[in-house]
């Protein structure tokens, strides 16, 4: 039924998109990519292979990422990036255009949400709706966030990360900081540079993060990585350990566990003991970084698990939403009516 227009939930995030259908699940897992040609415009590459080309491109050819700080960076390329993963996902022929749910960070400003809409409509999308990113995640995670009990769910993603205290299917209280993945590659590659006078690219960054970083070092890994020398600009090899790259990331570390701190002392009492209780649930692809959930709860003082399939768990909350979109189509048509009303008043 992919073909006559399922209804779609897009995790549209900085460094993944995750594309759900209804009745098939998580279909699409691609890199948010797009390699172009720069001299007549045309999409050479998108996701997988745009990203195997970061960093190798020929002058004529730019691989770029749209999408920046959990926001749209190039409008036109994301909805070009979309177009093509929402006609991946949904067949090679569309014979009737999906309902699409796309995830946004909770701290977007209302031009920036205004964008992501218009790009899903533009990208074929027969009706657009949104949801925040900590509401999502909580649903992926299989928390019940409709009962009056506070859950607290901190989504590290590639651009952003989203803290927030959920009860009675809203958010009590949140933060939203532009600190992700992203901040922890490019904290590894500035490091690497002024400490060893060695370039490497974003892709070698990531590597060493996901090889040897540790947000609550105990035990000193070791990796070899190659770059450039810029001193002698040749190519050079080097040994980068557990350790350093740590000194690297702690700041960004401490930007997300300040957040996380910050939201704790906004919350009330009562959803406070209920935390207590049940625990921080770490979702995104930022919960995979080794020591993470030991060093917020070492700072802390509560119990902080990493849910199940943290990457997916996005994606799998629209999913879970989309079973509400005819309560808010109900709800959007209420609008326009008082709208009308409103104005013929």
């Amino acid at each position: 039924m992919r073909g006559f227009g399922a209804d779609m939930g897009i995790d549209l995030g900085t460094a993944n998109v995750l594309v759900y259908v209804k009745g098939s699940g998580v279909v699409l897992r691609e890199p948010s990519v797009v390699a172009i040609d720069k001299n007549n415009g045309t999409i050479i590459a998108v996701g997988a292979d745009a990203r195997r080309m970061l960093g190798r491109t020929p002058g004529n050819i730019v691989a770029i990422r749209p999408l920046r700080d959990g926001v749209i960076a190039d409008y036109d390329v994301t909805e070009r990036m979309l177009r093509y993963f929402v006609q991946k996902a949904g067949g090679k022929k569309i014979f009737l255009k999906p309902r699409v749910m796309v995830c946004i960070p909770s701290g977007v400003t209302g031009v920036e949400e205004r964008a992501v809409r218009q790009a899903t409509l533009q990208a074929g999308a027969r009706q657009a709706y949104l949801i925040e990113e900590p509401v999502a995640a909580a649903l992926g995670a299989g928390l019940d966030i409709s009962e009056p009990t506070g859950s607290m769910v901190v989504d590290i993603g590639g651009g952003t990360t989203d803290v927030a205290v959920l009860s009675l299917g809203g958010i009590v209280c949140s933060r939203s900081l532009r600190v992700g993945g992203d901040k922890f590659d490019d904290a590894i590659v500035r490091f690497i540079k002024k400490e060893y006078n060695l370039l490497i690219g974003e892709r070698t960054g990531e590597e060493i993060k996901m090889d040897v970083a540790s947000a609550y070092p105990l035990e000193d890994r070791s990796m070899e990585i190659r770059g450039r020398d810029l001193i002698s600009g040749l190519p050079k090899s080097i040994t980068v350990t557990t350790g350093s790259v740590y000194r690297a990331i702690q700041e960004a570390l401490d930007a997300v566990v300040g957040a996380v701190k910050e939201v704790l002392e906004q919350t009330p009492p009562e959803l406070s003991s209920d935390i207590a209780d049940r625990g921080i649930i770490l979702t995104g692809g930022g919960a995979l970084l080794n020591g993470i959930d030991t060093l917020i709860s070492d700072k802390t003082g509560l119990p902080v698990y990493v849910a199940e399939d943290p990457l997916s768990c996005v994606a799998v909350g629209t999913g879970k939403a989309l079973a509400t979109l005819s309560v808010l189509q109900q709800a959007e048509s209420k609008k326009t009516i008082r709208k009308k009303r409103y104005t013929t008043a």
